[in-house]
């Protein structure tokens, strides 16, 4: 694929087939927005704060990449962005509901603001989103395709995690109430990564520690903790025609660690 730069670049960019990616600057987010971009899609990155992260996602990835700040949690923010989106470049072609929250907290410990902020995000907002985008995606009449982004803790808990494992449990439920109620249009499936290499985790589990490294390790049959090109992978194959008889289902990308 050819680099594009300038009017010329900006002008070709807007003839792609568009992709709408939240939490799409970072992590496997950013990952998922480079292979969306290779595969020659146009794609709309969200973002919830990090200005410095959004610009350099502009930067790596030119015109055929924009951004939009947006809180989630915000029905009314997310109502205006996704209108905004649809008036610039028409319906998109890919959705991937990919933002998520994690506060941990022991059940008891937690309060009202940890759940609601994290269910708020990981869940409504992937409501909100979708539902602000998914008219457009049914009556373009074109095939499309939405991916929701899910966590193994969605169905094999975890301690210190009652917000963030019911948020990614009703996710599951709600890719297959979207799978029923937009086909034949439009397809809804379910993405759960296992252990990913991120700065996220690594802070998270204490992971450039040896010792933790190692305990993560021996859970995964595939002595391995996954690269974010690798949920790409699973990714691509979501979007693309190998999974076109696929719709309402959930594709587990963990090592064989929980073997579902």
């Amino acid at each position: 694929m050819t680099e594009e730069t300038g009017t010329t670049g900006t002008a070709a960019a807007a003839r792609l087939p568009l992709a709408v990616v939240s939490g799409g600057t970072r992590g496997i987010g950013l990952a998922f927005s480079r292979r969306l971009v290779k595969l020659g899609y146009r794609v709309t990155a969200l973002y919830r704060s990090d200005e410095e992260v959004a610009r350099a996602a502009e930067r790596e990835l030119g015109p055929r990449l924009n951004t939009v700040r947006v809180d989630l949690s915000d029905g009314t923010a997310v109502t205006e962005a996704a209108e905004a989106v649809l008036a610039a470049y028409g319906p998109p072609a890919v959705l991937v509901n990919n933002a998520g929250m994690n506060i941990d907290r022991p059940f008891l410990e937690m309060s009202h603001d940890d759940w609601r902020r994290v269910v708020d995000t990981n869940l409504s907002g992937v409501f909100y989103l979708t539902r602000a985008l998914a008219t457009a995606m049914v009556e373009s009449g074109a095939d499309a395709t939405i991916v929701n982004v899910g966590a193994t803790t969605g169905i094999r808990p975890r301690l210190n995690g009652a917000n963030y494992c019911a948020s990614k449990a009703g996710l599951l439920q709600l890719t297959k109430c979207l799978a029923l109620e937009l086909a034949p249009r439009v397809r809804v499936n379910c993405l759960i990564p296992g252990n990913t290499e991120t700065d996220e985790l690594v802070e998270r589990f204490n992971l450039n520690d040896p010792d933790a490294r190692r305990r993560m390790l021996d859970e995964i049959p595939q002595r391995r903790i996954a690269d974010p090109e690798q949920i790409a992978n699973a990714l691509e194959f979501l979007v693309g025609p190998h999974s076109a008889y696929m719709t309402g289902q959930k594709l587990v990308v963990d090592g064989g660690q929980f073997m579902w």
